[in-house]
């Protein structure tokens, strides 16, 4: 399993606590271009987690590095800031294996912020249909032995969850029900759009650069979400929220790649500081 981190010295011991129950035997932890105490207290953290350290802060490079490490298939990717144990990981592993997918990934849980904005955010967003066609990343991916064959090196795009989950076909991703994992909503209306930005310009990248692999088009979709809503006045708030969100963070995302601006570390630090 690799974990890819940097600057996650507030969110790094919670996840490897809930990664070292006893189920897993390799954890590497990449620290990349860290200034704090990250790679200190994944050391300490016991003798299951190897640590790598880059001087260089990439997640793809560390991907790539921690990929490099790695001993067994399947490999798991998992994001600093998710909230998983490590029974999830092997039971979702063990599934992997005799189901015969290529790429699997626990379900998606979203923790309630404290912000009731964003909470009607997310009332929407767990509608969408990419939440509901074999979701894979956001923080976890597992890829089996003849998934990793599917490509070469990590390559260097913001969206790194996104290319792992359109190299697969609906049918050759698992998703089950009963193993879940967390993250924490972001805290604020500014945050969240910060997150959906550097979301939206990392899927608008994808598609220049693998045109192959590129989402369908957004019409679609938000033509299901309004049918969906229509009829459920208590939604209306919820879906007027979404959309301005949505339609902020893609012309936003549509400015910064133009300016070719770095976005890459553009994260959410108040589920940090809540950690923290």
């Amino acid at each position: 399993m690799v974990v890819p981190a940097h600057d996650e010295e507030s969110v790094i011991g919670r996840l490897l606590e809930g990664l070292l129950d006893g189920s897993l035997d390799d954890v590497v932890v990449v620290a990349n271009g860290c200034r704090d105490r990250t790679a200190d207290i994944a050391r300490d953290a016991g003798s299951s987690v190897t640590v790598v350290e880059l001087a260089e802060g990439s997640k793809i490079a560390a991907l790539n590095a921690g990929d490099d490490a790695a001993r067994a298939f399947p490999i798991a990717f998992v994001d600093a800031d998710v909230i998983v144990s490590g029974r999830t990981l092997a039971a979702l592993a063990e599934r992997l294996d005799d189901s015969g997918s290529l790429v699997a990934s626990p379900r998606l849980e979203v923790a309630p912020s404290g912000s009731w904005w964003v909470r009607q955010y997310y009332r929407i967003w767990a509608l969408t249909d990419y939440r509901s066609t074999g979701h894979v990343g956001s923080g976890i991916y597992m890829i089996s032995a003849r998934g990793r064959d599917r490509f070469d090196r990590f390559p260097d795009v913001i969206a790194d969850d996104l290319f792992i989950q359109r190299l697969f076909a609906p049918d050759e991703r698992l998703t089950p029900e009963d193993l879940v994992f967390r993250v924490e909503a972001p805290g604020t209306l500014r945050s969240l759009l910060h997150r959906n930005t550097r979301i939206a310009a990392g899927n608008r990248e994808l598609a220049e650069r693998f045109p192959d692999l590129a989402a369908p088009a957004g019409g679609a979709g938000a033509r299901s979400i309004a049918r969906r809503v229509w009829r459920r006045p208590s939604l209306w708030v919820a879906f007027a929220t979404y959309a301005v969100m949505y339609l902020s963070a893609h012309r936003r995302a549509a400015a910064l790649l133009r300016g070719r601006e770095q976005i890459a570390w553009n994260r959410d630090e108040t589920t940090r500081e809540r950690t923290a």
